[in-house]
């Protein structure tokens, strides 16, 4: 559908998205987008990334706007905005992302913009990272939107501070994935973990978000990556995009004791020196734990929760347990980074997105993510012609 202007609202547009209905399924329905207030920006998406967390957000309190990676073009930006922000104008593509540091609160002032309180809304007197109510709404009624964006839509709004422009090198299609998968895997290992040269890595889990942490790990240095999975095809992506070793996980290994044997021995018997879980399924939240050297990082990345037990042995020692917040991401340190590793071809986002599809078929998207056919699916939006869109 093409967005429309509506007669009982000047600046209100109307759009195809898709909505959650809160028990595991959504619908392909118009919406309304208001015009921009001050200090926020509407953007016409191109694309959108999707991942593990749009599947779970099904079950999220309904109806919400599905997804929260994506790119597109600046359709129309409030007052305001040309000061604060001169580089977001009519026409500009950007890159959209969640993580939205506000700069005063104390998280902010200490230097960890991701867990920024206003975002996260922990200080509920400094509002939220939403534009104000009623920007979006379905049957005359205000809707939510995942993550404050609503990527799985023809138009969002959102804040100013929400958007970084992109370089016309990057293609939209390959671009959008960066708001959220590929900044949480990357960032995990850059940032957060710190993989040094030299250093080993394990890999558990080879999804969007584990093949991220591979290609961090590479960047970083690593000289040791082994990428763990039940999926020999999953294992070989992991080795097109930098894993040196491979490891297929047994259905049936008590307590894991296989694998950790598997990795004790690719690293003479010390563990890796940073571990990563990025599968989301809670009974191996703490496997990380087990797969680290003493001293080293174990970090648990997909949001796994729920009920999980682990058996503590006599001696872990200095090991570091870590649940961090979308790669300790700081945009305006970040995407610029990623932004010239993927002009370089040191990070492979081209190949990351192996399907693309319709927002119609965003059943079957989701569907070819849950069976591991796809290492990153992406919705496309129709846009002008001459829009780059490669």
């Amino acid at each position: 559908m093409n967005a429309v202007f509506t007669g009982a609202d000047a600046g209100t547009l109307t759009s195809l998205a898709a909505l959650g209905d809160g028990q595991g399924g959504f619908t392909i329905e118009p919406v309304q987008v208001r015009a921009p207030g001050p200090g926020e920006v509407r953007v016409a998406l191109r694309a959108a990334g999707l991942c593990h967390t749009d599947h779970a957000s099904l079950r999220w309190p309904g109806p919400l706007v599905l997804g929260h990676e994506g790119a597109g073009v600046i359709e129309s930006a409030g007052e305001g905005v040309a000061r604060s922000h001169p580089q977001l104008r009519p026409g500009r593509r950007v890159l959209l992302n969640w993580a939205i540091p506000c700069g005063q609160c104390p998280q902010c002032l200490r230097g960890v913009g991701a867990l920024c309180e206003r975002t996260l809304g922990v200080d509920p007197s400094r509002g939220s990272s939403a534009p104000a109510a009623g920007h979006t709404r379905w049957r005359g009624q205000p809707v939510e939107r995942s993550f404050k964006l609503g990527t799985l839509a023809e138009h969002t709004l959102v804040r100013a501070e929400a958007l970084t422009v992109l370089p016309e090198r990057l293609p939209l299609r390959h671009a959008c994935i960066l708001g959220c998968g590929v900044m949480t895997g990357v960032g995990a290992a850059v940032n957060v973990a710190r993989v040094q040269p030299g250093d080993t890595v394990a890999v558990v889990g080879c999804g969007g978000v584990g093949l991220s942490v591979v290609q961090g790990a590479r960047l970083a240095g690593a000289a040791r990556i082994i990428a763990i999975d039940r999926r020999p095809a999953a294992l070989q992506r992991a080795q097109a995009f930098g894993a040196t070793h491979t490891v297929e996980a047994a259905a049936d290994d008590p307590g894991h004791a296989q694998l950790t044997a598997a990795v004790q021995a690719l690293t003479d018997g010390r563990g890796a020196d940073h571990a990563f879980e990025a599968t989301g399924v809670a009974a191996l939240a703490f496997l990380p734990l087990k797969l680290c050297r003493h001293g080293g990082n174990a970090v648990q990345l997909s949001g796994a929760h729920g009920p999980v037990s682990v058996e503590m042995p006599q001696f872990w020692w200095d090991k570091r347990y870590q649940v961090p917040l979308y790669g300790g991401c700081l945009p305006e340190r970040d995407f610029p980074r990623l932004f010239d590793w993927a002009a370089r071809g040191d990070l492979a986002l081209a190949d990351m997105v192996t399907h693309t599809y319709g927002l119609h078929e965003l059943g079957v998207a989701l569907d070819d993510m849950l069976a591991g056919r796809s290492a990153k699916g992406v919705i496309l939006f129709a846009g002008p012609p001459t829009e780059d869109l490669p």
